[in-house]
């Protein structure tokens, strides 16, 4: 048990290093096509890796990169795929919004948002209809909820019995505006409710926890045949303050896209943010020894970059 949350704590710190690696590439210009970095979302997207079988199906959004290296596991066929290289994971033919990886269960990725809410519906249907014995987990952030398909498509899967997770990712920001500055809160749970579909809150980036609950979550919704929706609270990490002229005390630029200035492969898998807000800080405050996994993980990265 103890090596096996050693092994878990592992795939997120490799994670993260992944991501500080594709984040130095790009402050070096070398990418040509946009990429959307998911530091802080490394827990949910491990957990979900680990309670995958091969008979699931997982659709993602746009800022899939966690998700894509945590099913894959290592980094080259991803950045290859996002230098745009014959070689890379698709070819080099779809880059970072769009990518997939059939051969992990990764079957569609959208960069239109909630788009990939009607497709999930139409996947869970599919492995009704030919009695799969598997579940279609749909991903998609909390500015996705704001658009009629996400609505439609939980009506959809409610109607028609399909086994299907719906996650939210909720950073309370959609590009540079948090939810507060451009809509009317809206209650995910209170909306799930008048649908009949269950709703459970995950927060505090445990990710032993995490699969724990998603493992049973899994089979209850495959036992149920019903849809349920799991609202996760993260923190998009990456931030920076810019001085200008009109904020000459500096002006918070939430992190959306592109490189972040302030990440660096000097900072050795240091939390980004010391909260529970970083999956980094919560490991370790579960493991003693975190600083001895830590250098193993970057001795095992650095040997096959």
């Amino acid at each position: 048990m103890i090596e096996d949350k050693i092994s878990i704590a592992k795939e997120i710190l490799k994670n993260r290093f992944f991501q500080i690696c594709i984040n130095q590439k790009y402050k070096e210009k070398e990418f040509k096509i946009p990429i959307h970095l998911a530091l802080g979302h490394e827990a949910i997207a491990v957990a979900i890796n680990k309670i995958m079988t091969k008979k699931d199906n997982l659709i993602l959004s746009h800022r899939n990169i966690a998700y894509n290296l945590a099913r894959l596991g290592i980094l080259k066929p991803i950045l290859d795929e996002y230098l745009l290289m014959e070689n890379g994971l698709m070819k080099g033919k779809l880059g970072s919004m769009n990518l997939i990886n059939p051969n992990y269960g990764i079957v569609y990725t959208s960069s239109i948002l909630g788009n990939n809410f009607s497709v999930a519906s139409g996947v869970s249907l599919s492995q009704k209809i030919r009695k799969y014995d598997g579940i279609t987990i749909v991903l998609g952030g909390d500015g996705s909820i704001e658009e009629g398909s996400f609505h439609e498509s939980l009506l959809m899967l409610k109607t028609l019995d399909l086994s299907t997770l719906v996650i939210i990712e909720n950073n309370e920001w959609s590009m540079h505006t948090k939810i507060s500055e451009r809509r009317h809160s809206i209650d995910l749970q209170k909306f799930c409710n008048a649908y009949d579909i269950k709703y459970v809150k995950l927060e505090g980036n445990n990710v032993f926890e995490y699969i724990e609950i998603l493992e049973s979550l899994r089979k209850d919704c495959l036992t149920t045949k019903s849809p349920i929706c799991i609202e996760v609270m993260l923190a998009t990490l990456g931030d920076w303050t810019m001085k200008t002229p009109e904020f000459p005390n500096g002006k918070f630029i939430n992190y959306h896209a592109g490189p972040s200035p302030n990440i660096d492969l000097s900072q050795e898998l240091l939390p980004i943010r010391k909260t529970n807000e970083d999956p980094i800080y919560v490991l370790e405050k579960i493991f003693d020894d975190l600083d001895q996994i830590k250098k193993e993980v970057l001795s095992e990265c650095e040997n096959k970059l």
